[in-house]
């Protein structure tokens, strides 16, 4: 037992809790004693601390850190066995791994429980909401369900589910054996359910959960109840994970691509998880700032957001909403780069205008960066900053249009292959483009005035990230199921979950739009009569909505334990990642690969992405003697085109 204590692992883990709880309540004493501060031990002061030092206690126990702290004192460094790499056992997930695979998994599996958990209150709201008056809960707890609703499903599942499957696919994609950093990897992931918790937990704070809504404006989250800093907190543990994770990927991306991998020879998942990553890195230090700004508000009497004292409201929307509109292209851009890979393989062809398609990425990034305000066309701001975002705002539609266009020129005339992850693919086509639409509408000055902190918005978010993000996941864990598990998932399973999706989605989120322009407030927990018979049709639908997520679940589950052997490349894709076996091996290549040609050439008789040492190199009809002589390989994958 007392090795299990001095050893890394959860019975440390959870030493390093407790211990970070008293050493928060020893430098609380210490302080307010120096001070002569009565009484000695302030309860909201230890409980504060105590959210920022336990979970660091919970990492040090866990062996997150074990190796750089014996690099930084001085010791010798052990030597690295391997011993944490790879899973061999169930029990392999709840430890530090750094193999990129497993912790893509830990990503992947932890998002998903978030996101039932989130789905969960959301069938408490609408529950609420399916007549008016009182039925469940009351005001104040219907708040905190919807603000604890949207910060899991933001933080907890849609950025992680994308760091998790890029932590998996892209370095097979690029021919790495590994992240750059699979220490910092292994960190990343483990302080993002720490993050989740916290904000699960906040429901058993004094007053309830956070009530302010993802947004925590100021001053409401300064001066509502203890709750607020879980999530004040939370956030910081999440937006640490994101950088750490975008840092890996981009020195990945561009230290360790295979040889003759040039930028240009990268699938677009790889460009997209690249232009993400320089989104990561620049926009989340600002939600970081917003959050550190209210916590010393409320704990440490600062007044950034006190307007008697000087403070300053409409700062802290600019601040956040300079992060959380690039957080929307952060929750967007993976998801394009997982449409671009299946809709070239589903379809049997090269993607309409790739290089567009990558230049468009990074004109996303710098145009996200300049229509944060738009956010704020009711807030009260200058009335001169409304008509340039405006401007930007309609401008950044265009590079989302290009891939639009592109998908669609890929997709015609292809040999189409409706499986689960191409109906996922073209039910987020529609889907997306819906929401674009509305997205444009509200880039409108007069409209967005009707239609703010109506349901309107509401069912343009939903349409942005349910049907675009939500159908995006669903695509890429279908897709890439069968590499990750090495088994094969239950077709009819997914098509059904796929329809049952598509349908309850648009039955239970159109209708908002009506709604909203006839002015049904958002963010309340009872509503006018006359709107009592669409909020019971929504309610209705969305119970079926969420009993599709379940059949999701069933499948994964059913098909992870006993599903069908799947072949090294079930899809005959062409990079990089099918040419191993299914799940890769451990350190993903016995030999490094090298890239010979594009990643979508499909329909060229013999092209070939990537080949193994050792082997000759097919060539592809047309090609020179000199141009197919430029790579050799033991293992290839042909296109018949077909």
């Amino acid at each position: 037992m007392v090795a299990k204590f001095r050893g890394p692992g959860m019975y440390r883990a959870a030493w390093g809790t407790v211990l970070g709880i008293v050493v928060s309540y020893a430098i609380i004493a210490i302080f307010r004693i120096w001070y002569s501060l009565d009484p000695v031990i302030d309860a909201y002061a230890v409980l504060e601390l105590s959210l920022f030092l336990s979970p660091i206690g919970f990492l040090v126990g866990l062996g997150a850190f074990d190796y750089w702290f014996r690099w930084a004192s001085g010791r010798p460094t052990v030597p690295d066995d391997h011993s944490g790499h790879g899973a061999h056992s169930w029990r392999d997930y709840f430890k530090v791994n750094t193999d990129h695979k497993v912790i893509g998994i830990q990503y992947v599996v932890t998002s998903f429980f978030f996101f039932f958990v989130g789905g969960l209150f959301a069938m408490l709201m609408r529950a609420e909401l399916a007549q008016p008056g009182r039925q469940f809960v009351d005001a104040n707890t219907f708040n905190g369900l919807f603000s604890v609703h949207a910060s899991l499903l933001i933080f907890l599942f849609i950025i992680p589910v994308f760091a998790g499957l890029a932590n998996f696919v892209l370095p097979l994609m690029i021919g790495a054996p590994d992240m750059a950093f699979p220490r910092l990897n292994a960190l990343s992931f483990w302080m993002l359910p720490l993050a989740g918790i916290m904000m699960l937990m906040s429901f058993l704070a004094p007053g309830g959960s956070f009530a302010s809504g993802w947004t925590a404006y100021a001053p409401l989250a300064v001066t509502a109840p203890e709750g607020q800093v879980f999530f004040t907190i939370g956030v910081q543990f999440a937006g640490a994970s994101s950088i750490a994770t975008a840092l890996n990927f981009l020195v990945t991306i561009i230290t360790m691509r295979a040889p003759g991998m040039s930028f240009f020879r990268m699938p677009l998942l790889v460009w997209a998880n690249f232009s993400t990553s320089l989104l990561v890195v620049i926009a989340t230090p600002f939600i970081a700032v917003s959050q550190f700004m209210v916590f010393f508000d409320r704990s440490l009497g600062f007044n950034f957001f006190e307007p008697t004292r000087g403070g300053d409201v409409l700062m802290y929307q600019h601040i956040f909403w300079f992060y959380s509109h690039p957080a929307v292209y952060i929750m967007m851009l993976p998801g394009f780069g997982i449409i671009s890979e299946i809709l070239a393989v589903k379809s049997r062809k090269p993607i309409f205008g790739y290089r567009m398609m990558a230049f468009s990425l990074l004109a996303i990034v710098v145009l996200g960066f300049t229509v944060w305000a738009h956010h704020m066309f009711v807030s009260g701001m200058q009335d001169w900053i409304r008509v340039p975002m405006m401007v930007t705002t309609a401008i950044i539609a265009v590079p989302t249009g290009i891939k639009i266009f592109s998908w669609l020129a890929t997709l015609w005339r292809g040999v189409l292959h409706l499986d689960t992850p191409m109906l996922f693919a073209l039910g987020f086509l529609t889907m997306f483009t819906l929401g674009g639409i509305s997205g444009v509408l509200l880039a409108i000055i007069p409209v967005t005035i009707h239609v703010s902190d109506t349901y309107f918005i509401v069912a343009h978010i939903h349409y942005v990230l349910f049907g675009g993000s939500l159908f995006t996941i669903f695509a890429g864990v279908y897709y890439w199921f069968p590499k990750m598990t090495g088994r094969m998932y239950d077709e009819r399973l997914g098509k059904l979950h796929f329809w049952t999706t598509f349908i309850f989605f648009n039955a239970t989120f159109a209708p908002m739009h009506l709604i909203g322009i006839q002015g049904m407030p958002r963010r309340v927990a009872d509503y006018a009569e006359q709107w009592a018979g669409w909020n019971l049709a929504i309610s209705i639908v969305s119970f079926f909505l969420g009993l599709s997520a379940l059949l999701f679940a069933y499948n994964m589950i059913a098909s992870w334990r006993g599903g069908p052997r799947a072949e090294s490349n079930p899809w005959r894709a062409m990079t990089l990642e099918w040419l191993v076996s299914s799940p890769p091996p451990i350190f993903n290549f016995d030999a490094i690969p090298t890239v010979v040609g594009g990643p979508y050439e499909y329909g060229v008789p013999g092209a070939v992405h990537g080949v193994l040492k050792g082997a000759e190199v097919p060539q592809p009809a047309g090609a020179t003697a000199s141009g197919a002589s430029r790579g050799s390989s033991s293992s290839s994958h042909k296109d018949e085109g077909g």
